[in-house]
């Protein structure tokens, strides 16, 4: 069907509408409507996991269907998105919002749109602008009526707004790019306690000496520096309609932990290498999680178009899957894309080389709901927007950012990878990718498997990107890497290739040279799937999936490790590291061990490292990583690191007992690390619609250092960033490939599919993701057959 003219599948849908009877089920709910907008009959099969199936008469129509469907099922997620990332959440909710719409504005997309346009891929701009189209076909109908108003709306007093296409790629404040964060914790550990202390929090890979650039000194870099950079990408809280008052403050180290912690796992098996001979892809993104999902699996067919897999709900077509042709993934892959310049400043006016340059002062209006409209000033440098200005020192700072960039709308790029059906097409693409920086991966169905480093890449030819930089022209961008400068491979030696935000940069690479970036992820999660991939011959899906929910993490292993010779004369610590000592680093819900080494790690043991080495940086240092930690333990001799090692293992349980009780036979992980989901919007509501938004509470494996990732905030250890969805990709054998979302694919907390993944999502367990046409109708749950509007 896909291979048909948009003549002959328009009369295939019409025949089907008039068949339906006799080729559905009739257990299968049948809706039928018209729809403005729509060109030719379309179709819209939902599935029994609530996974939409549109077929269309043509590419334009297709985009359409998916934008009203987007909003059919996440009307208030995508709106939210919207005004979020535009700047207009005073509008509807208030004036407590003004300053977070304020920092917004700052990072959104001003260049030339031509620019924009021409930098996705052929089928970008129709993609975009009809899917805004549909969403707006769905916005009418429900201010006309027609379709229901999602609950959100009215615990808000608000209404949703109608977009422009430009809105889809302007906003650039939710993609993940780096390193600015980390050029502030940087700096107020180095000002703090030195070099010491930050090989402490950080460790630098590949090897590499820190280059300070001159003319800046760290301790002259504010603690609050990116405030403003923090609030326009935060998440919305609604916790100042609730009380009237702005929101608190955001803590800058929880903040650089949550960023620090989102990733992601994927791995490519060439057919040599599994059971049906044909490649396996495997993603399973990680961001935070919550209700609804940041993620919607969709299905996407009309003629010269077939996408099926993940993206999120706010953006046409996906960012992962395949096209009946190739498959495709993502995971994180570490670019420096961000730097933060430092100015000498004279009112509006900053130094520049040999003289004076004036800012860009831009004058914005944010209407506000229930008062008049405010009137704000934006300042932008030469290299991006102001984000801070102290006129008694004429001191101030900006953010240089590839968003500025065109065609760095976040995973936007992937319009290239829609039509890829080869190699080439793929190499291409990841040529062409923006942001996030990211490792592409790749499978056809003629047994090509791959990976591609991917992103726009600065040159830095006189430092490394690690530090605050002064801004007045001796530290400038040569411009950005060419393409084909970042690594690939072609069909790995090995039958595969598993990437999972580590340092993956070949060793014959110049990186020194080109200084791609020198943060990454630590090995726990890559060297734990490396182990397991490497030990089978011949993979199956189920191999894939089992490893997607692994929960052995290697750090614990370097930490059970760290406890040889060591005993103690306090029973209850003896106890401990006896169990310890017999585990095999698992972290499963019924695990005694997991939850000692987890809340000791994290919570007790880097704390007191830090106190016995470098007490005067404590309090900068934020949160380690503990790939530093460990490493820093490991590097001292034994004598020295028992102390700290014994001295902080009775806090971590003093804790547990007081968690979990003083029995420790009866301690488990699961017990700790639960998955709960509450909307933020659910604090305005009455407790009975409150618990009826909520999902959960259910134990979870894993930890941050595990395949199954699962990070938490270390207040309660409730899960906070985890796998959004999981793929496992069949190539070729597309009907069997196998996906599941959390906590559902619906945002209405009254659909079945708000909350049905997410028992089978936590259990580790998936449901088919169906591809060809009869696979989907015998799956359909409900068939809406819609037709072009008079």
């Amino acid at each position: 069907m896909r291979f048909i003219t948009s003549t002959a599948l328009a009369a295939v849908l019409a025949a089907a509408a008039s068949q339906a009877s006799a080729e559905v089920s009739s257990a299968v709910r049948q809706e039928s409507q018209s729809l403005a907008g729509l060109s030719q009959p379309a179709e819209l099969i939902v599935d029994r996991w609530g996974i939409p199936h549109i077929y269309a008469a043509n590419t334009r129509d297709a985009f359409f269907m998916q934008g009203w469907n987007a909003a059919r099922d996440r009307l208030w997620q995508i709106d939210l998105w919207r005004k979020r990332g535009l700047g207009r959440l005073s509008a509807s909710f208030g004036p407590a919002y003004v300053e977070q719409d304020r920092a917004a504005r700052l990072f959104l997309y001003r260049g030339d749109m031509a620019a924009e346009w021409a930098a996705y891929g052929p089928d970008a701009r129709t993609a975009v602008e009809a899917f805004a189209a549909g969403i707006n076909a769905y916005v009418a109908e429900v201010k006309a009526g027609t379709k229901p108003l999602p609950i959100e709306f009215s615990l808000t007093a608000s209404q949703p707004e109608t977009w422009s296409p430009e809105d889809v790629l302007r906003i650039r404040s939710h993609a993940l790019v780096s390193n600015a964060v980390q050029e502030l914790a940087r700096a107020r550990t180095l000002c703090a306690g030195g070099d010491k202390a930050e090989r402490m929090r950080r460790r630098l890979e590949p090897a590499h000496e820190l280059i300070r650039p001159e003319g800046l000194d760290p301790c002259d870099v504010p603690a609050d520096v990116l405030k403003d950079y923090l609030l326009g990408t935060a998440t919305v809280s609604f916790d100042p309609m609730k009380t009237k008052v702005a929101a608190a403050p955001l803590d800058f180290a929880e903040t650089a932990d949550r960023i620090t912690a989102e990733g992601s796992n994927n791995w490519v098996i060439s057919g040599a290498r599994t059971q049906s001979g044909r490649p396996i892809l495997a993603n399973d993104p990680h961001r935070a999680v919550g209700a609804p999902s940041l993620r919607y699996i969709a299905h996407v067919e009309s003629p010269g178009l077939s996408l099926i897999g993940s993206g999120e709900p706010s953006a046409p077509g996906i960012s992962f899957g395949h096209n009946g042709k190739a498959a495709f993934g993502l995971t994180i892959f570490a670019i420096d894309q961000e730097d933060l310049y430092a100015y000498q400043t004279d009112g509006d006016r900053y130094r520049y080389k040999h003289g004076w340059e004036p800012m860009k002062v831009v004058r914005e209006t944010i209407e506000v709901k229930g008062q008049g409209p405010r009137e704000v000033e934006l300042r932008f440098t030469r290299h991006g927007p102001l984000l801070h200005a102290d006129a008694a020192k004429k001191r101030a700072f900006a953010l240089r950012t590839v968003w500025n960039e065109p065609g760095m709308s976040g995973y936007f790029a992937s319009s290239w990878l829609w039509g890829a059906k080869g190699w080439d097409d793929f190499e291409k693409a990841s040529h062409r990718w923006g942001a996030p920086s990211l490792n592409l991966i790749y499978a056809d169905t003629g047994g090509t498997t791959g990976w591609a480093a991917s992103g726009l890449t600065p040159v830095r030819s006189n430092w490394d990107g690690l530090l605050p930089v002064p801004g007045d022209g001796r530290y400038e961008w040569a411009g950005f890497q060419p393409a084909g400068a970042l690594p690939s491979i072609k069909d790995p030696k090995a039958g595969f290739f598993a990437t999972a935000n580590e340092m993956n940069i070949p060793a014959d690479y110049p990186n020194e040279e080109r200084r791609l970036a020198f943060e990454y992820g630590d090995r726990s999660r890559i060297d734990r799937i490396t182990e397991v991939l490497s030990a089978k011959s011949k993979s199956t899906l189920a191999d894939s999936m089992a490893l997607q929910g692994d929960s052995i993490s290697v750090n614990c292993r370097r930490l059970i490790g760290l406890l040889a010779g060591l005993s103690s004369p306090d029973a209850r610590v003896q106890q401990a590291i006896d169990l310890m000592r017999g585990w095999n680093a698992d972290m499963a819900v019924d695990s005694v061990p997991a939850a000692i080494a987890e809340v000791w790690a994290v919570k007790h043991m880097a704390p007191a490292l830090i106190q016995a080495l470098a007490p005067e940086a404590r309090a900068a240092m934020g949160i380690p990583t503990q790939h530093a930690i460990l490493s820093t333990l490991e590097e001292m001799p034994a004598a020295e690191r028992a102390p700290i090692l014994l001295g902080s293992l009775p806090a971590a349980l003093d804790e547990l007992t007081a968690r979990l009780g003083p029995d420790m036979t009866t301690w488990r992980w699961g017990r700790l690390h639960v998955a709960r989901f509450e909307p933020a919007v659910a604090v305005l509501a009455d407790a009975q619609t409150a618990e009826q938004m909520s999902v959960g509470p259910l134990q979870v494996p894993g930890s941050g250092s595990t395949p199954h990732a699962a990070g938490y905030r270390f207040s309660d250890f409730r899960l906070t960033a985890g796998a959004t969805v999981r793929l496992v990709i069949d190539v070729g054998g597309w009907d069997n490939s196998m996906a599941v979302n959390s906590p559902g694919q619906s945002a209405d907390p009254l659909s079945p599919h708000y909350r049905d993944l997410f028992p089978i999502w936590a259990a580790g367990d998936y449901v088919p993701l169906r591809y060809s046409r009869e696979a989907v109708e015998r799956d359909a749950e409900t068939v809406i057959r819609l037709t072009p509007a008079n």
